[in-house]
């Protein structure tokens, strides 16, 4: 009929010898490769190195604060608990 598909037909496809083996390929396989790791200029590493001095600095210096800030205050309450003893 006119509006009726069909289907297409398939091509015949030569004969496999079944031996039991898989054909011979003369392909191997591409050898395994490395990652390679960009090069570390001089730049970036002294980056880094600054960006760590900067950053060890700051901590410290708020470490330090912290510790002056805990002994003033447990100065403060013990010049305020001796003096409400009075």
């Amino acid at each position: 009929m006119f509006l009726r598909p069909q289907l297409p037909t398939t091509p015949h496809l030569p004969a496999v010898a079944e031996s039991g083996q898989p054909p011979a390929c003369s392909c191997r396989p591409a050898p395994a490769r490395r990652p390679v790791l960009p090069a570390a200029t001089t730049g970036a590493v002294a980056a880094v190195l600054v960006g760590g001095v900067v950053l060890t600095a700051l901590l410290a210096a708020v470490a330090v604060t912290a510790i002056s800030v805990a002994v003033a205050a447990l100065v403060l309450r013990s010049l305020l608990t001796a003096q409400h003893r009075r």
